[in-house]
């Protein structure tokens, strides 16, 4: 839950059984599986994948897990940034101290401040007894702060100062506590933008993005997804009483072909959901209808504006035309109404009269080599 302290150990991960359903998928995708030939990161503390991107992302936490300094865990939602930031504390010196985690996004703004600071009994309305923060709870371990570009600019310089002096105040008290934590922080935003923009202070940006690590979305890597499809298949199908003995091909297919927004979270979430429809052991397509027609070019083109038109063509002819709306274009491209009319526009796509087709090169359709997304 957001706003739940677990505290982790050496020890504990090797004993300890979660109980909730996040924490079975970060737990489990701890195990080393194979997949396909491709084994899942061995000799780390596991991650379910073998792609470039993602062993990047796992090089850069072993570089910076033994230190004591800050880290940046940047990705969309759903990508496992909380993951990231359990395994730079499991392998780091801190691991036998606790692991503290706060969701910001997740506390209201006239809260937030003691849950991160604690406050003393009477420092306000509702204050009926002493509370420890969360720097407290993670002396000597690791805190990690999830959805960092959440937090108020109000509230930016005193979290600035606690991870410069490594000091602060409980509300309501005068005495100045000092701690030994280590800040892993997390952020599907774009923090420097924010910086631009004055929605984020850029002292505090800069004392965050000491070292960066940037988790790609479930789309850049999709030569991971038949390990994840196997692994989560075979977790659920353990959790639940059913066993899948096959994927079919085009299922596998399907799952590939998606654009996954929700990247793993939603791959998680939507194979329990086809290990609950299964039959007879076979694993059904568990992807809504409406991206069954999945728009993919195969193409071997001069120029990516050549594969870009041909792709939003084929994705229009599909849709009869039709741009917006559950049926329409741009949902069968994944993209927004609004950039599709802005890519068609540079592209000087426009609807043919009635009769007419758009002519495409007919090498940019046929010709297979790679696959080309909008």
């Amino acid at each position: 839950m957001a706003t739940a302290t677990q505290q982790v150990n050496c020890k504990e991960l090797e004993t300890t059984k979660p109980s909730s359903t996040s924490l079975h998928f970060e737990n489990a995708l701890g195990q080393q599986i194979a997949g396909r030939g491709n084994i899942a990161n061995v000799s780390f503390e596991g991650i379910v994948g073998a792609s470039g991107l993602l062993r990047k992302a796992i090089d850069l936490v072993r570089i910076v897990a033994p230190t004591d300094s800050t880290a940046l865990i940047e990705g969309e939602t759903g990508t496992g940034k909380e993951l990231i930031a359990r395994a730079i504390h499991n392998i780091s010196p801190r691991c036998g101290h606790p692991f503290i985690r706060l969701n910001c996004a997740a506390i209201p703004f006239d809260l937030l401040e003691s849950e991160l600071f604690g406050h003393e009994k009477g420092a306000f309305t509702g204050a009926i007894a002493q509370k420890m923060g969360r720097f407290e709870m993670a002396d000597k371990g690791t805190l990690f702060l999830d959805e960092i570009g959440d937090i108020p600019l109000a509230l930016q310089p005193k979290l600035l100062r606690v991870l410069q002096e490594q000091e602060f105040e409980r509300l309501g008290s005068g005495l100045t506590r000092r701690i030994n934590v280590r800040m892993v922080a997390a952020t599907h935003r774009n923090l420097a933008e924010m910086v631009r923009r004055n929605e984020f202070r850029a002292d505090l940006y800069y004392r965050l993005n000491v070292f960066p690590v940037q988790l790609p979305p479930l789309r850049a890597r999709y030569e991971d997804i038949p390990a994840l499809v196997t692994h989560f298949v075979d977790f659920y199908g353990r959790r639940i009483g059913k066993y899948i003995q096959l994927i079919p091909e085009e299922t596998m297919s399907a799952l590939r072909s998606y654009a996954w927004p929700g990247n793993v979270r939603e791959l998680q979430n939507l194979i329990e959901r086809a290990v609950i429809l299964s039959h007879d052991g076979v694993l059904p397509n568990p992807l809504p209808s409406n991206h069954h027609e999945t728009v993919t070019v195969i193409s071997k083109t001069n120029t990516l504006k050549e594969v870009d038109r041909a792709l939003i063509v084929q994705a229009l002819e599909a849709a009869a035309w039709i741009i917006g709306g559950p049926e329409g274009a741009a949902v069968k491209l994944g993209v927004k109404r609004t950039t599709l009319l802005y890519k068609m526009k540079k592209l000087g796509i426009f609807r043919p009269l009635q009769g007419r087709k758009i002519k495409t090169p007919v090498n940019v359709l046929q010709q297979a080599e790679s696959s080309a997304a909008v």
